[in-house]
């Protein structure tokens, strides 16, 4: 099953909290664990692979705190889905040529590969800047 995993959706919302505050200064990691729900023993680990990825800047100190690298509307999905889980690949066979021993007669493996490609477009299109839109909206996460 194609299934985005749980630090994955805990990196969006710890990236969609960060934008929604970008400009009024950093957030704290309590701020963001109370705002978005998202578990300390997840937290720690998704702020240093988004900070490894350079996606987010961390500061410590009494004055510390987290924000974005580079403005909203820069961000998208695809990137974030990339910092947690690596590389966007649905079947090992794309991975590299000759994984596959059916690699040049195999019928399915195309079908993967245009998968793929419109998965990676779709996560491309999907903004932070959009995300923070849509949950304006419907009042999600109202607590700025």
């Amino acid at each position: 099953m194609i299934r985005i995993n749980r630090r994955t959706d805990y990196a969006v919302r710890v990236m969609l909290a960060l934008a929604r505050h970008a400009g009024e200064g950093r957030l704290s990691t309590q701020q963001i664990q109370d705002q978005m729900l998202v578990p300390r023993a997840f937290l720690q680990r998704i702020i240093a692979d988004l900070s490894r990825q350079k996606l987010i800047k961390t500061y410590t100190g009494p004055n510390g705190g987290l924000e974005l690298t580079r403005s909203v509307e820069t961000f998208n999905l695809r990137e974030i889905y990339e910092a947690i889980e690596g590389p966007l690949l649905i079947s090992d066979c794309l991975e590299a040529a000759g994984v596959c021993p059916l690699d040049k007669g195999c019928p399915v493996r195309p079908r993967w590969a245009c998968l793929q490609a419109l998965m990676a477009r779709e996560l491309e299109a999907i903004t932070l800047a959009e995300l923070v839109a849509d949950a304006d909206k419907i009042g999600q996460f109202q607590t700025r």
